[in-house]
């Protein structure tokens, strides 16, 4: 006899879904935690919380967060965001490599499934200091990206798992998932290493939600390429992969874009892993409002292609790949106030002069004489007949340059001047295992590996280069649901 019907490896978001939705089943159900208490949740615990999802128009948005006040509601615009355009936006920013069918499934569940968190005991707000600019009094939001969790990454998780708490769900921390428990038919458990010893736990079913590998540096620059393993990792020190090579052990088909990643602009002395004290204020987001330069003191990317959300997941990649694995990021005063709160924190690595030529001599590693250069072909090349709207693709652009700037291009001429120095900051990678309709892993035939199950980051097919930002907490809820609902069904029925 089993000791439980499902085990869930992880404790993150994508995890808690999934043992939730697998006790409404009638599951019972055990969370294996690798990390201590105080850094549970995975990669969801150091995001933003931000979360994206297909919704009509303001009333969608009512439902989910009752306490929207009328005025809150009358100032801001809220737009729409369909599911067509979710979908639409899930081809466009993966180059349309994404498996169409998860993608479908995920634009489809995605409202759905956060009003299922929110009756979980989930909190959602407007994402106003993020995505949204006021504009002749009334606040617009822009990208398709309106909502975040209610305290962030950290209220995410505590919220869930203030919900397993409540349903009588036990999490045990510091036990680490080492081996399924396989008979070369179907998984029977896991092989767990807790308080110094091993141990098997016998289960129906397991649903692996560990995340991905980025916290692993070999496995790092073995799929991802040489200079992957400087990078700094946005988040926890507990992802180092082992929830996929588990499966891949048992003969799992690896899927999706192992040579992929969701990698940002990130504070340039920023330590190793994540520091939850900080969260993710060491990420530097508002390059599009700037000039971003490399240490040879010349531009290597469109920081006005889009949105900053379509954008900033794959500009970490381009950092990784200049002199030094090191940018600067370069504003002037007359887009001070668009710079968002992590610009003002302690910990950055900044520097502001009065003039131009001032600010790059004082640029640590830059050829000040190339920069000033720089500044002045993008100064000159700037369409100053445009106006410039911080909520919409402007169209505000530069001509004649070899990389151009396609929005919010405006001159730096105006001090104080402010630069700041950014590194390559990896979040999670792309690649990871291969699921059915039903959450079930397959295996390299492409049959589903009988009692096994996997959800969040380590689910491979659905991004490839780039993603929508807000997507990731959306999938790991939704695929992590999906997993526990069937697991747990199959295993009570």
């Amino acid at each position: 006899m089993s000791d439980f019907d499902v085990v869930v490896v992880g404790a993150g978001n994508a995890a808690c879904c999934a043992a939730l939705a697998a006790a409404e089943q009638g599951a019972k159900v055990l969370v294996l935690e690798r990390a201590p208490e105080g850094e549970s949740g995975g990669n969801s615990r150091f995001t933003a919380g931000a979360i994206r999802f297909a919704y009509d128009g303001v009333e969608d948005l009512m439902e989910l967060m009752p306490d929207l006040t009328e005025s809150e509601i009358e100032n801001t615009d809220f737009g729409t965001y369909t599911e067509d355009e979710f979908y639409a936006d899930m081809g466009r920013i993966t180059d349309y490599r994404t498996d169409p069918e998860l993608a479908s499934y995920l634009v489809a569940n995605s409202k759905p499934t956060v009003m299922w968190m929110q009756r979980n005991g989930v909190r959602f707000a407007p994402i106003w200091g993020r995505q949204a600019f006021k504009v002749d009094g009334k606040f617009k939001f822009w990208g398709g990206l309106t909502v975040e969790a209610w305290g962030g990454g950290e209220g995410l998780v505590d919220a869930l798992h203030g919900t397993l708490q409540q349903k009588g769900i036990e999490i045990r921390y510091e036990t680490t998932a080492k081996d399924l428990i396989f008979d070369g038919s179907e998984v029977h458990g896991v092989r767990v290493r807790q308080q110094m010893r091993m141990v098997d736990i016998t289960a129906k079913a397991v649903i692996i939600a560990a995340g991905g590998f980025q916290a692993n540096s070999e496995w790092r620059t073995r799929y991802l390429g040489p200079g992957w393993d400087l990078a700094k990792v946005r988040g926890t020190r507990f992802n180092t992969g082992d929830g996929i090579r588990m499966a891949l052990d048992i003969g799992a088909m690896p899927y999706g874009n192992w040579s992929g990643a969701h990698a940002v602009a990130w504070e340039y002395n920023a330590p190793e892993f994540g520091d939850l004290a900080v969260g993710d204020a060491f990420q530097k987001h508002s390059y599009p409002f700037g000039v971003v330069i490399n240490n040879d003191g010349k531009r290597f990317l469109d920081e006005g292609a889009d949105f900053r959300n379509y954008t900033y997941a794959k500009y970490g990649r381009e950092i990784l790949n200049q002199p030094g694995y090191s940018a600067w990021q370069l504003f002037d005063a007359k887009v001070d106030h668009l710079l968002r709160d992590e610009y003002r924190i302690k910990q950055v690595t900044k520097v502001q002069a009065d003039t131009l030529e001032e600010l790059c001599a004082r640029m640590d590693g830059v050829n000040t004489a190339q920069a000033l250069e720089t500044i002045s072909e993008y100064n000159a090349a700037v369409d100053t007949d445009t106006q410039f709207d911080p909520n919409v693709k402007d169209g505000r652009s530069t001509s004649g340059l070899n990389i151009n700037k396609s929005n919010w291009a405006n001159t730096l001429d105006e001090g104080p001047f402010q630069a700041y120095n950014v590194t390559c900051g990896l979040t999670f990678t792309f690649g990871g295992l291969r699921i059915n309709d039903e959450g079930q892993v397959l295996d390299s035939g492409l049959l589903p590996i009988p009692g096994l199950y996997a959800a969040g980051e380590l689910v491979g097919g659905l991004f490839y280069g780039n993603y929508p930002g807000g997507t990731g907490l959306t999938a790991g809820a939704v695929f992590g649901r999906l997993a526990g609902q069937h697991a747990g069904t199959q295993t009570v029925s």
